[in-house]
């Protein structure tokens, strides 16, 4: 485990169902912090609380709820974020700038301020090294599974680990943050530099995925270290490699989120190639796994490259569509901007009765290339969000 932290979570009662619903991590020392959020100009108030004691460059904890996104909430909504980690600050006898919050659930219903800051004793006695898992169910709104990944790294001075926790389901669109993520680790590295790693590793992960083309007004990504691991980072070489490792972690998150999207049944990764540039190609694929008919067309494993190419012409990118290639999988559907019959498209809906498939799309029009993870929308994602509320 990752050492020098430690985690927990309890049922407040903030959800209906009564399950988890409050979750703490702490450092044993102070940490150094990095953050990206939301871009969404709707803030929740734990959001604008966390951008302003960033600038502190040190966190000692992090609580988070579900359940109640404690988004526009006025000023009892600030009050009570303060209020969060202010309990937090005085359980653990610790500076409350040093403590971060973060609400997820329903926006514009006042938080049960009371249930959080009651159960704040309770976390603190229940905090672990075990407690990760814990702490990763506590988060989840529409999850189905809790999302916790930990991974090891070693650079020149010793061996370190990366252990965080997300949860996303819906309202997930790459918009700087998209969800909750919470990462902890025992390297040494300073507030700027890791600042740097978390925003190389975020554009690489959950700044590349979508499942609803929606951004949420909480979106944070948290990450502290605290360099118990004895590891510090010291040379250029030494930053980039955890960077990458902090991105690996990152990436599988960002996988895990969208594999367990609403109702989701497809994971599907569009990957367009040779545009006339990255921000083209970024822009095309954002478009396509964007798409509600070809989400649709996903979920019904109907091969319907005609939505796919109807997506790339509204994409705003200058591109010749009669000279577009298409594939699923490894069965190429278009050449040339036409269809390549009823043999490639009876191949391609094999390929779409998989749990996880890619779709190429060569635009011939340069070198730049860029991929984004999506999913398909089934009956079951308008299910859970026509009565989310109740």
């Amino acid at each position: 485990m990752v050492k020098g932290f430690k985690a927990s979570a309890v049922s407040a009662g903030i959800k209906k169902n009564g399950k988890k619903d409050l979750a703490l991590i702490v450092s044993d020392t102070p940490a150094a912090v990095a953050g990206v959020f939301t871009r969404n100009r709707v803030r929740a108030a734990p959001v604008v609380l966390d951008m302003q004691r960033l600038e502190v460059g040190l966190c000692r904890a992090v609580i988070a709820n579900s359940g109640n996104a404690n988004c526009c909430t006025g000023e009892k909504g600030m009050s009570d974020a303060v209020s969060m980690t202010r309990a937090v600050a005085d359980s653990l006898n610790i500076d409350s700038k040093h403590v971060m919050a973060a609400s997820t659930g329903v926006i514009g219903e006042p938080l049960q301020i009371e249930s959080v800051v009651g159960n704040v004793p309770d976390l603190v006695a229940g905090l672990s090294p075990q407690g990760f898992e814990s702490a990763a169910e506590a988060i989840m709104t529409t999850d189905t599974r809790p999302k916790c990944v930990t991974r090891k790294g070693s650079i020149e001075g010793g061996t370190y680990s990366i252990t965080a926790i997300a949860k996303g389901a819906g309202m997930i669109r790459p918009d700087m943050a998209t969800m909750l993520c919470f990462a902890c680790t025992d390297i040494g590295v300073d507030s700027a530099a890791l600042q740097q790693a978390l925003n190389y590793a975020n554009e690489r992960s959950f700044n590349r995925i979508t499942i609803d083309g929606d951004t949420s007004t909480n979106d944070t990504v948290l990450v502290m270290a605290n360099g118990k691991s004895g590891a510090t980072v010291k040379t250029k070489d030494q930053g980039d490699a955890f960077a990458e490792l902090l991105s690996e972690v990152l990436e599988v998150l960002a996988k895990m989120i969208v594999a367990d999207g609403e109702g989701a049944t497809k994971l599907v990764e569009i990957r367009v190639l040779n545009a006339a540039s990255v921000q083209d190609a970024r822009c095309m694929a954002d478009t396509v796994a964007n798409s509600n008919l070809v989400k649709t067309a996903f979920f019904g494993e109907d091969a319907n490259w005609g939505r796919i190419m109807a997506a790339l012409g509204r994409a705003g990118v200058v591109f010749d569509p009669e000279i577009v290639d298409i594939w699923f999988g490894e069965s190429k559907m278009v050449e040339n901007g036409a269809g390549c019959g009823s043999e490639a498209e009876a191949a391609a809906a094999g390929i779409m009765r998989n749990s996880e498939f890619s779709v190429t799309i060569d635009v011939k029009s340069g070198s730049g290339s860029a991929s984004v993870l999506t999913c398909d929308f089934s009956l079951d994602y308008v299910k859970i969000n026509a009565d989310y509320r109740s």
